[in-house]
């Protein structure tokens, strides 16, 4: 079982949908800022299975998994990218809509990028769903390019790179939910 790391990014989403309680797998760590986004937002930390597992809140089967709703997800304001990608002309930007923190095996966010391309590895499965302008995915031997309503596969272990010739934006799926990898 792989060790997870809870950003403050997630703790501050996880407050924004009203949880007051974080439920991590023994050995998962929080980064201090998170530790303190949970502090100052009365968020609970809790080790092993949640405390109202048995409340069955709503009719939904003890201990299953609560449904997240992020409405007008094309809309959401995205950060800079946290990687330095030396290319700040491309102004790459993201946000991770839902993370480990929900208690999912996969993650979703939202990812815009300008005028140029970026190489990235991915050691994770993922999926693009092209929301606005066009997303050019290019492998050693394949180019699929996405305008909106177009969807991208892209196996884990592949070695791309993301571009586009003005503007794109994408909700992205990955699988496992660690896109950003943990030691």
């Amino acid at each position: 079982m792989s060790r997870r790391f809870h950003t403050a990014d997630d703790l501050l989403r996880l407050a924004a949908s009203g949880a007051t309680e974080l439920v991590v797998a023994p050995g998962d760590r929080l980064t201090p800022a998170a530790r303190d986004v949970a502090g100052e937002r009365g968020i609970r930390i809790v080790v092993g299975p949640p405390a109202d597992v048995g409340a069955d809140p709503g009719g939904a089967t003890a201990g299953a998994p609560r449904l997240r709703h992020i409405p007008a997800v094309n809309t959401v304001a995205l950060a800079p990218f946290p990687v330095d990608l030396r290319r700040p002309e491309m102004d790459v930007r993201l946000l991770d809509v839902i993370t480990a923190a929900d208690g999912m095996p996969m993650s979703a966010g939202v990812m815009s990028l300008r005028q140029g391309s970026f190489p990235w590895t991915l050691d994770y499965d993922e999926v693009e769903y092209v929301l606005e302008g066009e997303l050019h995915i290019t492998t050693a031997g394949e180019v699929a390019v996405g305008r909106p309503g177009d969807v991208i596969a892209v196996p884990k272990g592949s070695s791309i790179t993301f571009g586009t010739p003005s503007w794109a934006k994408f909700l992205y799926v990955t699988y496992p939910a660690d896109w950003a990898g943990t030691p």
